[in-house]
C-alpha cells in the first residue's frame, strides 16, 4: 500500500478536519506515494522513538502528538526538531500525526469505555458534522456510586498506572464522572457545567486542582501519557484489521518520567 492509501484509512478513523485549529496533524514528513511495508506506532516522535523506527526498518512512523507544532524556517541538525526531520528523511521514513482529531474521534470513547461510563456525552464540543456534535472528552455516569478513593483504584486499573495525583476528599461519594485524556486544564469549567463530581485527566497543576476541588469537582490526574498511551494498542489493532501484508508494530509502554 502507498502512504496515501494508509492515510485514507487513518482519515476514516479520525478525519483531519476534526483537529483543533491550533493543532498540526497529517503527513508532517514524507512522500504520499511511498510504498509502506512496516508501520511503527508511538505516542511521541522523540529521538529515541525515531531511532527505534530506524532500527525496525519502518517506512511510516505514526504518532499521536505532532513532531512539528510551529513553523520551521530552517531544517538542519542544529535544531532538535530539524534533526529529527533530517533523520527521518535520511532513512526514508514518513511521519504522520493524528492528535486532536483522534482525541475527538477515538481517544474519548476509548477512555470512557475503560471507566465503564454510562450514558456518555461530549464534554467539550469542538465541532459539528451532520448535525452531530463532536469534541474533546466525555462525561457520563459510573456504574455505581463510590468514594473518590475507590474511584482512584478504578482509574489505576483502567489505565494501568501505578500512581495518580488526587485533588479532593477521598471520602467524597462520586457517581457522575468526566474524562479528558491528555491535558485537562481547559475542560475543568466544562466538567463543572456538566455536573461532574470527578474529572479524570492529566497535567493539572496546584492552583487548578485546589480551585476545582473547592468548587466540588475532585480531580484524578493520571498523567498525560498515563491515559493517552491507549492510542498505541488501539491503532495497532485498527491497522492490522484493515491492511494485508503490512507489518504493524507498537512501541512498548515507556513512561516519560519517573517519581523517585
Amino acid at each position: 500500500m502507498t502512504c496515501r492509501e494508509i492515510i485514507a484509512l487513518l482519515q476514516e478513523q479520525s478525519p483531519e478536519e476534526f483537529a483543533c485549529d491550533w493543532d498540526n496533524v497529517g503527513l508532517l514528513v514524507g512522500d504520499f506515494e511511498q510504498r509502506i511495508g512496516k508501520i511503527y506506532i508511538a505516542l511521541d516522535a522523540t529521538e529515541e522513538t525515531i531511532a527505534e523506527a530506524v532500527k525496525e526498518k519502518a517506512d511510516l512512523l505514526l504518532t499521536h502528538h505532532p513532531m512539528i507544532f510551529k513553523g520551521l524556517k530552517k531544517v538542519n541538525t542544529q535544531d532538535f526538531t530539524g534533526k529529527r526531520v533530517v533523520k527521518l528523511i535520511q532513512n526514508n521514513i514518513s511521519c504522520y500525526a493524528m492528535h486532536t482529531n483522534f482525541d475527538v474521534r477515538g481517544m474519548a470513547e476509548l477512555a470512557a469505555e475503560r471507566m465503564e461510563l454510562i450514558d456518555c456525552a461530549v464534554l467539550d464540543v469542538t465541532c459539528e458534522q451532520g448535525g452531530i456534535c463532536e469534541g474533546i472528552g466525555r462525561v457520563g455516569t459510573l456504574p455505581e456510586q463510590m468514594t473518590l478513593e475507590v474511584c482512584v483504584e478504578r482509574v489505576k486499573q483502567a489505565y494501568d498506572v501505578d500512581t495518580v495525583k488526587v485533588f479532593g476528599d477521598l471520602g467524597q461519594r462520586v457517581r457522575r464522572a468526566a474524562i479528558s485524556p491528555g491535558s485537562g486544564k481547559s475542560v475543568i469549567s466544562c466538567a463543572l457545567r456538566a455536573g461532574a463530581e470527578v474529572l479524570v485527566t492529566g497535567d493539572i497543576d496546584h492552583h487548578e486542582g485546589i480551585d476545582a476541588a473547592d468548587q466540588g469537582l475532585s480531580i484524578i490526574d493520571a498523567g498525560h501519557y498515563g491515559v493517552e498511551k491507549l492510542f498505541i494498542p488501539y491503532m495497532v489493532q485498527y491497522l492490522k484489521s484493515r491492511t494485508d501484508a503490512i507489518e504493524i508494530m507498537g512501541q512498548p509502554v515507556k513512561q516519560p518520567f519517573r517519581y523517585l
